[in-house]
């Protein structure tokens, strides 16, 4: 008997992605408005919880879905592109040299806690591979990325992105308070949130919270941080094989889960360095990138589903709490170390 091919379903066209994008573009032009009158709390933070507050209290129907789901990946990955033409590469390059020693420390840690605290708690072991992929490299997208080779079952991916998310919305509240309790520079400040925060779009958001530099720092180190996903996803492939002992069990694709933004980044970054951006129109496109930005986390909130959150139960957040914790203090600690605070 032949298998059965599932044709993969079409993409939303750009008239279904309109209700939503309309929607994300409106909220966030308020949540501009308010950074702009609140410049401490700045308008991505302004963006996330408008979005929760949208979603939460008026429950947008499914025809906002695809334009929502659209901006929150899309829009975030084109803003980052747009950072890139305020960046030099020899910026860029040194940033990430300089930041791999602490990013390898916070990424062993990550693993290391999720596994013990995993075992302390009773969480099985596909939940903790998660909790620990989404916390050590960049939160959703990395869960995206192992779930083909582990196979977990929803409910499982589920509480790892919930708790993921729970994490990535503290860290933008709580981030930039601290860095400025802890008096660090902005370079420290952007070397912290770019090796403890989970997700890109949180490390943009808390970065360009607490100052320019520090989110362009942060944004540099958070890019470094998740090419690593790709050496992650080898070996996890190659565990699951042998644990398995299948050939080829895993739909793992390297083209697949690559982040492919990133070159673009580069691109733009390789287009700043060979002064072929004029000095004059990037302020415009930095302040373009920021709009994108909030476009973006806004979508994020409008996705979060508090009840969901509400409901992974104690363990996973316990876990995820821990985790957490141990690779932010343990990014202050090399900082610390290796006099970088």
């Amino acid at each position: 008997m032949s298998a059965t091919t599932i044709p993969a379903a079409p993409s939303p066209s750009f008239g279904q992605r309109t209700p939503g994008l309309l929607l994300a573009v409106v909220i966030a032009l308020a949540a501009l408005g308010l950074g702009r009158l609140a410049p401490l709390v700045g308008g991505p933070v302004f963006g996330i919880v408008l979005g929760i507050l949208v979603r939460n209290l008026f429950a947008p129907g499914g025809t906002y879905t695809p334009g929502i789901q659209f901006a929150g990946k899309q829009v975030l990955q084109w803003s980052i592109i747009a950072l890139g033409f305020g960046l030099s590469l020899d910026q860029v390059a040194r940033t990430g040299l300089e930041s791999l020693s602490v990013t390898l420390v916070t990424i062993t840690v990550a693993f290391l806690a999720a596994w013990g605290l995993g075992r302390a708690l009773k969480v099985h072991d596909k939940l903790k591979i998660l909790i620990g992929v989404g916390t050590a490299i960049c939160g959703g997208s990395a869960i995206a990325a192992v779930t083909p080779i582990i196979k977990p079952d929803e409910h499982d991916t589920a509480f790892a992105i919930s708790t993921i998310f729970l994490f990535n919305l503290v860290a933008v509240l709580l981030f930039p308070l601290l860095g400025h309790v802890l008096h660090l520079s902005d370079l420290g400040f952007g070397l912290w949130a770019g090796t403890a925060i989970n997700d890109t779009s949180s490390v943009v958001a808390a970065g360009y919270s607490f100052s320019k530099a520090a989110g362009d720092y942060a944004t540099i180190v958070k890019l470094t941080r998740a090419t690593l996903i790709i050496p992650i996803c080898l070996v996890l492939a190659l565990l699951v094989a042998w644990r398995e002992k299948k050939q080829g069990a895993s739909d793992f694709s390297l083209a697949r889960i690559f982040p492919w933004f990133i070159l673009w980044f580069l691109v733009a970054s390789g287009l700043r360095t060979a002064g072929l951006i004029p000095a004059a129109i990037q302020p415009a496109i930095h302040m373009a990138a920021e709009f994108l930005i909030i476009v973006a986390l806004t979508a994020i909130g409008l996705s979060a589903n508090l009840r969901r959150m509400a409901s992974t139960g104690a363990r996973p957040i316990l876990l995820g709490l821990g985790v957490w914790a141990a690779v932010s203090i343990s990014s202050l600690l090399v900082q610390l170390a290796i006099g970088q605070l």
